[in-house]
């Protein structure tokens, strides 16, 4: 059994910009400011850790902050179902509906995803294109607001699934950003990153990912990548 972690915005999918505008409605909503939210980058990072970087740096302290985290979750959530509606749906990044099919028709792939989105924000962007079923499982950033963190919860959720245990160099973890990386490599898994979120490959290439692509839609090179070890272009 192999076990395939994917990031949601800028790997699957873009939301075009629904998640910060949702975001800054519910922070204006809970705590009265949204903070520098026009300036802050979100590539990779977790929905808890934006949270209190932006309210941090507007002077609110962390228990405050705290305090009024799971009422934002709840506008937030809100919020973004109407956001996506508002732009209608998501776009699909790149060969990433075939992509998905195809690997998860193999018979020893099982697919998750590791994505700094709670729960509730990845599904409502992932709904629209239907590919949420071939997920089985997930870790997202209501588990933990440290990314670096999240392989592991998602390989014990895999694990309860499968009933047996699953290695680190049998995780592949997929991603646009650097943290993408970083987090595979801290859990000692496997790196395949794609530039499609913001990123470019130069810059990518600099962290050393295990396997890099422009995009995912050469599907059949990508699967022999994540199938059979080969390199990226």
């Amino acid at each position: 059994m192999r076990l395939f972690l994917f990031d949601v915005d800028g790997t699957l999918v873009s939301a075009r910009g629904a998640g910060r505008r949702a975001m800054g409605r519910a922070l204006e909503a809970v705590y009265g400011f949204a903070g520098p939210l026009d300036s802050y980058d979100f590539r990779g990072k977790t929905d808890p850790q934006i949270v209190f970087d932006l309210m941090g740096s507007a002077g609110l302290p962390a228990t405050r902050v705290r305090e009024g985290l799971d009422r934002f979750y709840d506008q937030y959530v809100e919020d973004l179902r109407d956001e996506i509606v508002r732009v209608g749906g998501v776009t699909l990044m790149p060969g990433v509906a075939e992509l998905v099919g195809r690997l998860s028709g193999e018979a020893e792939a099982v697919l998750g995803l590791l994505t700094g989105n709670i729960e509730a924000g990845a599904k409502i962007k992932l709904e629209p294109t239907g590919l949420l079923p071939h997920f089985r499982v997930g870790a997202y950033g209501s588990d933990e607001p440290d990314r670096a963190k999240l392989p592991a919860v998602a390989v014990r959720r895999a694990e309860t699934l499968a009933g047996k245990a699953i290695s680190p160099d049998r995780v592949v973890v997929i991603g646009d950003t650097p943290l993408d990386i970083a987090c595979a490599r801290a859990y000692g898994a496997r790196s395949v990153s794609v530039a499609t979120g913001g990123h470019g490959v130069e810059e990518l290439a600099t962290h050393g990912p295990d396997v890099l692509f422009p995009d995912f839609s050469d599907v059949s090179a990508v699967l022999a990548a994540l199938l059979n070890g080969q390199s990226g272009r």
